[in-house]
């Protein structure tokens, strides 16, 4: 198989740009040139002027010190480390004398995400080649210095080697000479590593992580460390609806006997990001959150202020059945004929319940207006889709505003659109002072951006001979791209409609099936009660429970183990042979993961009431699939239905694994994620809002819960994948495989409880 590594006329789904690589304030600067490089100005001048967009890739100065600029947001997944490992790979570099700055929205640096495990992903191949160019142009000048012909070099560990004769990258800097450019048909024909010449990817290798001393000698600062000189202290009241509250009267006769408290503002918002909003001010913080329960506010509640966790699911399952509901998201072969022929039927529907992000560090946000820019200090994960929303709300244009970066105590998608700067900004604004807005754990909570409870009905059809013929899923929830991001919403298949993809993937999986159907149904009611959010694993998370353990119903139907029920799918064969870049060999890898997972369980000894089930994945998208197969091996106590998971085993094939210690910490983090969701957390609405507001009554996995676990990456030199999320996708469906093996009680709602069990048992 060709590999990766030699293909230099691909690239994932990015803009063609030139580079610049120059001498500039005594060191070296690699940058973009213009979208249109006109030529007119040499790489010196136009670092020297800074007309270049939108970035500096990395400096070095004259100590051979490298500073990677990482324009992504670190919330625990060390992605700066990651990040400044492909530079420094390419580049050739001492990694003792790499480092890494994260940088603010300034427009020169361009769109900015962290999110949908997309950070590796997107930037590997731009990365590398910004190292690749560098590194040619530091033995270009090197071999001028040393007398020798460029091709005569070679770059190792911050020297410039000739034979006997070397040269620190330190020196190059310090007396060489450095004007290039490199032209987008340059830039796309460096020449990179091939996966073993590499000495800071893959495997085998395992260097310091760059982002984790700061965290454990107390020095890195959090959005929720900031502190203004002049600031004012304040918390918000949270509107009994999300949509729709106004404040009609504000008694503060109460708040006014607390000390330090400053009064309170009635928010008027021209984004509409956040209806009917009061905020308490006072000059310190524990008497803010005093004033907030102290003050009685009134109001005209929004419509939906009598929705709940029932109303949204039986909504959900009328939805499911209408077979004319939602927009085609799948549609091969001719599903409608095959349904109409079938001898034999199986059909099944598969809930989850609300889930909430509960990150450990709460909302919050410092607003100030500077040098006339309204400055915002938080840990955002989507910038460039809140930017936005602050400018409207605030009446400014764009570029007058500046999100300052931070460490995220945890983001999980709840820190994507940062609708909590909003009230902060407009706050600010309203007092004509700095103002730090934080959030209580409870308000925290019922603003979150729940992950919406879904639906999902599965319909599996069988010819004369009792072989699958057609599988149709239908499956609805609210959609977050809708609520946040309506510019990204999808086309069917058929041109009829659009949908949320973020909320459909996992649906158009790698089996394959001559005919099969999948719509994906916007639930209205959670669409309108709260704002849908991102939730780790995202819709994967949810479509993919169903899914996998339908795949197990319908092997049983048919008296077929499911291990080999999904091989004989996980074929390869048209579509799902996968194509290059992102996933070269398709279903064939799902296979290989598999088949290695099962054979890691094979000789594993089953106790009474004990079963073992197996999922596989591949997450994030279809476009950039981690390959993942999951076993569970789970005992059931029948008496109080209790669900104990013993030990996960997780089979990964994510391509070239940039960095082995975070792509270790995240796949175990989203193994236990997965784990939480599927058997403690949910949460449900009550009267328009979350019942659960914090981790007394929201219950997620505890320590005596934590199962073992055996994580196994596959050896590849083929594309690097995210990892962020796609462990917790394969879990859920595992744990109800196994439940099912072990008792024979088949569950189709998330989080399994143990009164549903029982229940079971005694059907």
């Amino acid at each position: 198989m060709k590999k990766l590594f030699q293909k230099n006329t691909e690239t994932v789904d990015l803009n063609r740009r030139s580079f610049m690589i120059s001498t500039a304030t005594a060191g070296l600067v690699m940058a973009f040139a213009p979208a249109l490089f006109s030529g007119e100005l040499s790489a010196k001048e136009s670092i020297a002027q800074q007309s270049f967009s939108p970035t500096i890739w990395w400096t070095m100065n004259q100590q051979g010190e490298v500073v990677v600029s990482i324009a992504k947001a670190e919330m625990g997944q060390h992605v700066g480390t990651a990040l400044a490992r492909i530079v420094a790979d390419e580049l050739e570099c001492d990694w003792d004398k790499v480092s890494i700055t994260y940088v603010d929205t300034h427009e020169k640096w361009g769109y900015m995400v962290t999110g949908g495990s997309w950070s590796v992903f997107q930037s590997f191949k731009p990365l590398s080649q910004a190292g690749a160019a560098g590194r040619i142009a530091l033995i270009d000048a090197g071999a001028n210095m040393l007398g020798v012909k460029p091709e005569q070099c070679h770059a190792s560990k911050g020297r410039i080697i000739a034979g006997d004769k070397s040269l620190s990258y330190a020196d190059i800097v310090k007396n060489g000479e450095f004007n290039r450019t490199f032209s987008s048909e340059e830039v796309a024909k460096l020449p990179l590593k091939p996966a073993n010449k590499r000495h800071l990817t893959g495997l085998k290798q395992d260097f310091k992580a760059l982002d984790i001393p700061a965290k454990t000698n107390g020095t890195a600062v959090y959005g929720i460390d900031v502190e203004l000189e002049g600031m004012v202290y304040a918390r918000p009241v949270i509107p009994p609806t999300r949509y729709g509250s106004e404040v009609t009267q504000v008694d503060d006769s109460a708040a006014k006997t607390i000390k330090g408290y400053k009064g309170f503002e009635i928010l008027n918002d021209p984004s509409n990001t956040v209806q009917g909003w009061v905020v308490v001010l006072a000059d310190n913080y524990p008497s803010a959150i005093k004033a907030v329960d102290a003050l009685k506010v009134t109001y005209k509640k929004g419509q939906t202020a009598n929705v709940t966790e029932a109303d949204i699911q039986s909504l959900g399952e009328k939805l499911c059945n209408d077979s004319s509901a939602g927009t085609l998201f799948v549609n091969e072969g001719d599903t409608a004929k095959m349904q109409a022929e079938a001898t034999q039927s199986l059909e099944s529907l598969y809930t989850t319940a609300t889930a909430s992000h509960y990150q450990l560090e709460p909302l919050n946000a410092v607003a100030e207006f500077k040098q006339d820019k309204w400055i915002i200090h938080t840990g955002n994960q989507w910038q460039s889709l809140t930017l936005p929303a602050l400018a409207k709300a605030l009446e400014v244009e764009q570029n007058n505003v500046i999100i300052r970066p931070y460490y995220l105590g945890g983001g999980f998608g709840r820190r994507l659109f940062g609708d909590w700067t909003v009230p902060a900004a407009l706050t600010a604004k309203a007092i004509g002072k700095p103002v730090k807005l934080v959030f209580t754990r409870a308000d925290d909570s019922l603003f979150d951006q729940s992950r919406s409870a879904s639906t999902a009905k599965l319909t599996a059809s069988f010819n004369e001979n009792g072989e699958l013929s057609a599988m149709e899923h239908a499956f609805a929830a609210g959609w977050p791209t809708k609520a946040m991001a309506p510019g990204f919403l999808s086309p069917g298949v058929d041109g009829k409609g659009k949908f949320d993809a973020f909320s459909a993937s996992g649906a158009d999986h790698w089996y394959s099936m001559d005919n099969h159907r999948a719509r994906a149904i916007n639930n209205e009611l959670a669409q309108s009660t709260f704002t849908p959010g991102w939730l780790r694993s995202v819709g994967p998370g949810w479509i993919v429970w169903s899914l996998e353990s339908f795949i197990d119903e319908i092997a049983y139907k048919q008296g077929i183990d499911p291990v080999e029920f999904r091989l004989s799918m996980l074929d390869g064969k048209g579509k799902q042979a996968g194509k290059a870049p992102e996933s070269v060999g398709g279903a064939l890898r799902l296979n290989a993961v598999l088949k290695k997972v099962s054979a890691k369980v094979a000789n594993v000894k089953l106790g009474e009431n004990e079963g073992i089930g197996f999922s596989v994945s591949s997450g994030q998208e279809r476009n950039m699939p981690a390959w993942i197969a999951t076993a569970a091996h789970v005992h059931v106590n029948k008496s109080d239905g209790k669900i104990t998971l013993k030990k996960l085993y997780a089979v990964v094939d994510a391509g070239l694994i940039v960095h082995p210690d975070g792509a270790l910490a995240q796949l175990e983090g989203s193994l236990l994620w997965g784990t939480s969701l599927a058997l403690h957390e949910s949460n449900n609405y009550q009267n328009g809002q979350v019942a659960a507001t914090n981790f007394n009554t929201y219950l997620p996995l505890r320590m005596q819960d934590v199962p073992d676990m055996d994580i196994e990456f596959v050896q590849s030199d083929e594309f690097p994948m995210g990892l962020g999320e796609p462990g917790v996708i394969g879990v859920a469906p595992a744990i109800g495989n196994a439940v099912f093996n072990a008792v024979g009680v088949r569950l189709r709602n998330l989080p399994m409880k143990p009164n549903e069990l029982k229940a079971g048992l005694t059907a």
